[in-house]
C-alpha cells in the first residue's frame, strides 16, 4: 500500500472547495495526515504556484526543525472535465513543483496519470461506482477513492460494504474510502472493510485552520445526518449540502428543481451556479459526529486515540477467554 509508512494515521484530509487552503493543508501534513486542496481554490490561476511554494517551504522548515517528526505529503485535486479551462495550466504547475499526490475527479485521467508518473508522483482517482473504477484502473491510477453514501461534496449513493468489495475484486492497488466518517473508530472500520486509507472532509471544516465561517461551522455542529440533502442542482453533479444553508439562501429544500447535466461547468473555478459552496454549504452525514471546532492537531490526536481504543476493544472482544 502506498503512503501508509509515512502517515500517523491511515487518513487523507479531503480537498474541499473554498475551505481547503494552504493553512489547512500545512496543518494536516504537520499533524501526520495527507492534506489536500483543489487547484481551483487558488484564484487567480497564478496563485497556485505561490500556494505550492508556501506549502513546500513550510513543510521543509518543519522537517528541518523536527527530524523525527511524521510529516505527511500533500495532494492537489484536479477536476478533469472539459469545462475546466484551467486544467492544463494547473497540471503544468503541479508538474513543475513535482506535487507528490494528485487527486483526479470526474473523467478518467489518462493524460494526468502519464504526466504525474513522469516525475514519480502518484494519482488517486474519485469514483462512485464500479464502472468508473474500471475506467480508472485502465488508465493506470495508483489508487481509487471510493466516494460512498453519506460523503460530502460530490458523493455517490452506494454502500461502502458493496463498493469497496467490488473495487477490490478488480484492483489490488490502494483503496481510499470516503463517506460519513468522523471518528478514529470509523477509520478502523474502513480498514476492516478492505480500504487502505480513509478520506475525511467534513470533520476538517470544523477546525480553526479551515477557510470556513463561524456560521458554517456552527451549522455543522447543530446539524444531524438527516439534515444533509443530496442534489445535482447547484453544480450539475450530485452532491451533499446542508439543508439549513439552502433555506438560508432563500430556497425551499423540499422543492428544488431539476438540472440538466449538460450544464455542468467547472470553468475557472467551480460550478456554473455561483452560490454552490459559497452560500450553500457542503457537508456529509458525518455531521452526526461533529460537536466542536478545534485545531487540526487536536482533531488528529483525538482520531488517533479513538483509533487505538477501538482496535484494543475489538481485539479484546475476540479473546476466547
Amino acid at each position: 500500500m502506498i503512503l501508509r509508512h509515512r502517515l500517523r494515521l491511515p487518513l487523507i484530509g479531503a480537498p474541499m472547495f473554498i475551505v481547503s487552503t494552504p493553512r489547512l493543508v500545512i496543518a494536516q501534513c504537520k499533524a501526520g495526515i495527507v492534506g489536500s486542496f483543489p487547484a481551483l481554490n487558488a484564484r487567480p490561476a497564478s496563485l497556485l504556484d505561490e500556494w505550492l511554494a508556501e506549502i513546500e517551504e513550510e513543510l521543509a522548515v518543519q522537517a528541518r526543525a523536527n527530524p523525527g517528526a511524521c510529516i505527511a505529503p500533500f495532494a492537489v485535486n484536479q477536476i478533469v472535465h472539459a469545462s475546466n479551462d484551467r486544467l492544463q495550466h494547473d497540471l503544468d504547475v503541479c508538474i513543475r513543483h513535482r506535487v507528490p499526490i494528485v487527486i483526479t475527479s470526474l473523467r478518467p485521467p489518462a493524460e494526468v496519470v502519464a504526466a504525474v508518473h513522469g516525475y514519480g508522483g502518484i494519482v488517486l482517482h474519485d469514483v462512485i461506482n464500479i464502472r468508473h473504477a474500471e475506467k480508472a484502473v485502465s488508465q493506470g491510477v495508483d489508487g481509487i477513492i471510493a466516494v460512498c453514501a453519506g460523503a460530502g461534496g460530490h458523493a455517490g449513493l452506494l454502500s461502502p460494504f458493496a463498493l469497496v468489495k467490488e473495487i477490490r475484486s478488480i484492483f489490488d492497488g490502494t483503496i481510499v474510502l470516503a463517506g460519513a466518517m468522523s471518528s478514529g473508530a470509523d477509520l478502523l472500520a474502513a480498514r476492516a472493510l478492505g480500504a487502505d486509507l480513509a478520506y475525511l472532509g467534513t470533520r476538517f471544516i470544523a477546525t480553526t485552520e479551515a477557510n470556513a465561517s463561524e456560521a458554517y461551522q456552527r451549522m455543522l455542529i447543530d446539524s444531524r445526518a438527516e439534515d444533509i440533502l443530496y442534489t445535482p442542482l447547484f453544480s450539475g453533479v450530485a452532491g451533499s449540502y446542508l439543508r439549513a444553508s439552502i433555506a438560508q439562501a432563500g430556497l425551499d429544500p423540499d422543492k428544488l428543481g431539476e438540472v440538466d447535466p449538460a450544464a455542468t461547468n467547472f470553468g475557472s473555478g467551480g460550478g456554473s451556479r455561483r452560490k454552490a459552496w459559497k452560500d450553500i454549504w457542503s457537508a456529509g452525514q458525518s455531521v452526526s459526529g461533529i460537536h466542536d471546532v478545534a485545531d487540526v492537531e487536536t482533531v488528529v490526536a483525538r482520531l488517533q486515540n479513538e483509533y487505538e481504543t477501538a482496535r484494543t476493544r475489538i481485539l479484546g472482544a475476540l479473546d476466547c477467554d
